[in-house]
């Protein structure tokens, strides 16, 4: 047994070694395998991949019939029985509408020879590559036509050259991406199609539409809190207040009321149109006295006829 007495441990045998980090050999056969595994299993049911084969926003592989039982399971008990197959679909399909059925050509087996595997033999139809963890492969939106990445970048265009459906750039889906930059590149575009109301498939989303226009009567009704809200009640600026004798409920002061008020806007009136009494001192007739007995000092104002000169 050891450890008795009879024998003595040395270090090496009693202390295990810390954790190294895999190094870069490993992890690229850690990422073979693993894409080898979903190359030809499905993701979400982890059954071998049989047609039709259909593909999520995020380049996923899954096999058409597994994807209708996941969706009728959900809307059926609105719970997921497949708890590791939910986690890989992360919430990315809602609806058949939320993925497109891949297009590929699959190598038909020469007659002489057994087929020794049920794994598709998948290839490109313009290069004859076949598709795998050793060939970067994309599909295309919406057509859902695969190819191998390095003949759609030589063959460049904007058609599919299948069935010269057009796509843009934007719309080349890896499939089963391992780069970061691919993926962040798909969750933006996700993104960016969800603000639009579209589906991965470019399809339209059912109540998008209702939703961008309730949001948009939200916006527009929302006060701007920089602007200042006019109160009904106060009058604009620069103006009295009037007072409203219809809300006054005794008669005998509202009739009083009416008449200060009356008599306070004829005031007002005389106010304005009578001129000022100390600018009418400064300003007066001659009295008789004519121009040239006038002189510079006393034009303009009244001198009394008695005074001396």
């Amino acid at each position: 047994m050891g450890n008795d007495g009879g024998s003595i441990p040395t270090r090496r045998e009693l202390v295990k070694e810390a954790a190294k980090d895999p190094s870069t050999t490993q992890v690229k056969e850690t990422q073979t395998e693993k894409l080898q595994y979903y190359w030809a299993h499905c993701v979400l049911s982890q059954k071998p991949l049989s047609l039709p084969i259909v593909s999520d926003s995020t380049g996923n592989l899954y096999n058409k019939d597994a994807v209708l039982e996941h969706l009728i399971s959900t809307n059926k008990s609105g719970q997921e029985d497949n708890v590791a197959g939910n986690e890989r679909i992360s919430g990315t399909i809602r609806s058949l509408r939320d993925v497109v059925e891949v297009g590929f050509k699959i190598e038909e087996e020469d007659r002489g020879i057994e087929k020794k595997s049920t794994e598709l033999r998948l290839v490109c139809p313009a290069s004859g590559k076949t598709l795998g963890p050793g060939v970067k492969a994309v599909y295309l939106v919406p057509c859902g036509h695969a190819f191998a990445e390095s003949a759609i970048k030589e063959m460049a265009g904007d058609q599919c050259l299948e069935c010269n459906a057009p796509y843009s750039p934007d719309n080349m889906i890896p499939i089963l991406p391992a780069s970061t930059t691919e993926k962040d590149r798909l969750r933006e575009r996700a993104s960016k199609l969800e603000s639009q109301g579209l589906a991965h498939s470019l399809k339209k989303v059912p109540g998008s539409g209702k939703k961008r226009k309730k949001d948009k009567i939200l916006k527009e009704e929302t006060p701007d809190t920089n602007q200042k809200i006019a109160d009904p009640d106060m009058p604009p600026s620069g103006t009295a207040p009037s007072v409203s004798t219809n809300a006054i409920g005794n008669e005998g002061t509202a009739l009083s009321t009416a008449k200060v008020l009356a008599e306070q806007e004829d005031r007002n009136k005389r106010r304005k149109i009578a001129p000022n009494d100390n600018l009418k001192t400064l300003f007066s007739s001659s009295n008789g006295m004519s121009g040239k007995q006038s002189d510079f000092m006393t034009r303009g104002f009244s001198i009394p006829a008695g005074a001396k000169r």
